[in-house]
């Protein structure tokens, strides 16, 4: 035996002979880097790269992560990981412009840098200096990445960093923006796509022509008159549609004072009205103010005979400023960077939203607008809502009131209409309040338009049967207002539209720049995916052939729940004429605001015209009330918290129930399919929903889907023990949770 301790022995000479060089054996360990880049869009232009960058996962403070490599175009922010994505490839839910790795510019709210392990937000001053160690980007769809910069190279460092924070963060003009890039771009099949767009302006209407004005007045049996004098922008940059007895001298008149004209919204079947309108400058005396005041009431209740209130908006809802600080308390506590941070905020979960007051002021805006369809409904009289603008709250009321009672705008169809109507061609400041050109005055920003859909969804989590689209669908077109690609959102009225998209114009001679509209949904998804906008429990309107109906007076086609108590004016003209102008005079103007401190309150009277409704039986086609009741009023979970895997249910949610109800729809029509073959001669019209079939298909077995699915698939997590919040705060410090969070692991990962 040999003795490892003797100090005489001799070395023994090695025995390992290798075949190979050590060049060779380089070559092996390290083969060559195959460069990856991003599927640029038809007039997209990469800017800047670097790698390699360290992607964290949010899962907790390990610091693990995937390498890739970081780009910056003109339209996005991209990350491509070294390593094959398995869920790109399977996905259903897939979005053709941006995946779930990439940032559209619009999309960036704030950057923060991480220097000395100290976070900070990054303004104009910090980008000049030394580079972060890690990146933080918070979005306006509440996603959060964090990309580590010290395993590149300095220079390439300070490149992306500077790339990114001068393309997100700088002022910058409207030129400047994606959507010009990417519609003066010619692209394989643009013909096609002109096609769809054509179909799609068919199905929706745009409201930029007369010819829809029209259809929707004879629609809705307005009994308003179409003024074309500002076609061109001559006397305002909108396109005004209003009833008005003045001559178009006396309306120009009016104009040149720097009056603004009220807005015909929608028309009651008992044939009062809906208005809106800005107020005219405070500055003016109180004489021209009551004088303009005046000649809008008459325009108003000209033909009627009902009485007409206003409602001045601003004095009864919070303004625009306090809109935006609640909703910039409310979103911070779903920017979650990792779980720790998400543990300690549920601690004080009930407590801060409440704190934020995002909700209430949604409960405010329902509130108002159950307000304005009591008047319409119950009290038959015009309703007239003012504010400095007309274009933010007004847009949000009176949309919510038409939604309440006209069934149409409850379809896919019809809701898309109705934005085109109330806040596209209402000139909505679009280009301000989302703050698309990341400008210094925070005065003008504020989520008026996402106000509007949390109400919506209000409504359809409540009565999700009359609703013919999905929560799905009011997710999708949240984030689609920050996709620099679509015209819809870009803009603060039609006059900027026009005006821009004709001066952007290469070929500006001949014919404008023309962007697609957000509702051409191909752009984004395939038809499978459009599959998830549409809501399988959606009641519709079953229709009866002829023979069964018996031969009445055609009525109007929306069904309302309660009925029309509308006071019919005598056939004598005279009277018309004569005898109702002190009538007139008592019941004109009336505000809503005033009544709070009667017995007789908006508050009052509300819950009251609810119950009475609430006891009659439901009619999805009819009208519809939301319930304000505290618990009522909920947060918009798919929106909110589908980012965050801490709150995800693997086979729960509401995509469990969703999957369970849909199998039943189509276990019910293979049986009306059965009982229809066995009796041919049944009247009643099948129920066809050719979508349901698909759905099922793409949701496949819910036991493998997260509650936030289509938006988050299920993945491998690491959890917090299922202990009580309470005491989280004090175990979070201790190291014990070390082993028990690596045996939760171990048995998700088995799962």
């Amino acid at each position: 035996m040999l003795s490892l301790g003797s100090v005489g022995a001799k070395s023994t000479k090695p025995s390992f002979v290798s075949y190979v060089t050590p060049e060779e054996i380089k070559l092996e360990k390290e083969p060559p880097k195959i460069e990856k880049h991003p599927d640029l869009l038809p007039g997209e232009v990469e800017f800047c790269c670097a790698n390699p960058i360290l992607k964290y996962t949010q899962d907790d403070l390990s610091q693990r992560g995937i390498f890739g490599t970081l780009f910056c175009t003109n339209f996005r922010v991209t990350f491509i990981s070294d390593e094959k994505s398995q869920e790109e490839t399977t996905k259903t839910f897939k979005n053709k412009l941006y995946g779930e790795n990439d940032i559209p510019l619009m999309c960036v709210d704030h950057i923060y840098g991480v220097y000395d392990e100290k976070k900070k937000l990054i303004t104009g001053g910090l980008v000049k200096n030394k580079y972060p160690s890690k990146m933080i980007i918070h979005c306006k769809d509440l996603r959060v990445f964090q990309f580590c910069l010290t395993f590149t190279k300095e220079e390439d460092a300070k490149k992306i960093f500077q790339g990114i924070a001068h393309h997100c963060l700088e002022e910058k003009s409207l030129k400047c923006v994606f959507a010009f890039s990417y519609s003066g771009t010619p692209s394989p099949g643009t013909e096609l796509s002109s096609c769809r767009e054509m179909q799609r302006k068919r199905e929706t209407i745009l409201f930029d022509s007369p010819e829809d004005w029209t259809q929707e007045m004879k629609r809705t049996r307005a009994n308003c008159r179409l003024v074309t004098e500002n076609e061109n922008f001559e006397l305002s940059q909108r396109y005004i549609i209003r009833h008005f007895t003045a001559n178009i001298s006396s309306i120009k008149c009016y104009y040149y004072l720097n009056y603004k004209v009220h807005i015909w919204c929608w028309s009651h079947h008992s044939g009062c009205a809906l208005f809106k309108a800005s107020l005219p400058p405070v500055t003016q005396e109180d004489g021209d103010f009551q004088k303009h005041l005046d000649i809008m009431i008459n325009a108003v209740a000209h033909n009627y005979l009902y009485s007409a209130k206003t409602e001045d908006l601003s004095e009864s809802l919070p303004t625009i400023q306090d809109i935006q600080q609640s909703y910039n308390k409310f979103k911070q506590f779903f920017l979650i960077e990792n779980s720790t941070d998400f543990w300690l905020s549920d601690v004080k979960w009930f407590s801060s939203l409440e704190s934020s007051g995002w909700l209430d002021i949604i409960r405010q805006c329902l509130q108002k607008a159950v307000e304005v369809v009591e008047c319409l409904e119950k009290d038959n009289t015009n309703v007239l809502i003012t504010e400095e603008e007309g274009t933010d709250l007004c847009c949000v009321i009176s949309s919510l009131v038409q939604i309440m009672l006209d069934p149409y705008y409850r379809t896919l169809m019809g809701f898309q209409s109705l934005v085109q109507k109330e806040w596209v061609a209402g000139c909505h400041a679009f280009l301000d309040r989302c703050n698309h050109l990341h400008q210094k005055d925070k005065e003008c920003h504020s989520p008026i338009f996402l106000l509007f859909l949390e109400c919506v969804w209000q409504l359809v989590q409540q009565h999700s049967p009359a609703f013919q689209f999905s929560e799905t669908y009011l997710t999708v077109l949240s984030d689609s207002v920050d996709v620099p690609v679509f015209s819809t959102f870009l803009f603060n009225s039609a006059h900027h539209r026009e005006s821009v998209m004709k001066a952007e114009s290469p070929l500006a001679q001949s014919s404008p720049l023309s962007c697609p509209t957000v509702w051409d949904w191909s752009v984004q998804f395939d038809s499978k995916a459009q599959n998830f906008f549409f809501n399988p429990l959606y009641s519709e309107k079953v229709k009866h052939e002829k023979a069964v109906r018996k031969a009445h007076k055609p009525k109007h086609q929306r069904q309302l729940s309660l009925p029309s108590t509308a006071f019919k004016p005598p056939s004598k003209k005279g009277f018309f004429k004569d005898e109702t102008d002190s009538l007139k005079k008592m019941l004109r103007v009336k505000r809503l605001s005033r009544w709070m401190g009667s017995p007789d309150s908006p508050a009052a009277t509300t819950r009251g015209f609810y119950e009475s409704w609430q006891q009659r039986p439901l009619d999805y086609h009819g009208l519809l009330l939301p319930c304000l009741d505290g618990p009522a009023v909920r947060v918009w979970m798919q929106r909110y918290l589908r980012w965050i895997p801490e709150v995800h249910i693997m086979g729960g949610g509401s995509v469990a129930v969703m999957t369970k109800l849909m199998e039943l729809l189509s276990q019910v029509q293979d049986l009306k399919c059965v009982l229809e073959q066995r009796d041919s001669s049944q009247a009643v019209k099948l129920d066809h929903r050719p979508y349901i079939q698909h759905r099922l298909l793409s949701f496949g077995s819910s036991g493998r889907l997260s509650s936030s699915f289509p938006f988050a698939y299920s993945r491998n997590r690491s959890f917090k023990p299922i202990i009580p919040t309470g005491l989280m705060q004090s175990l979070m410090v201790s190291d014990s949770l070390a082993s028990q969070e690596d045996e939760a692991s171990s048995f998700v990962s088995l799962v």
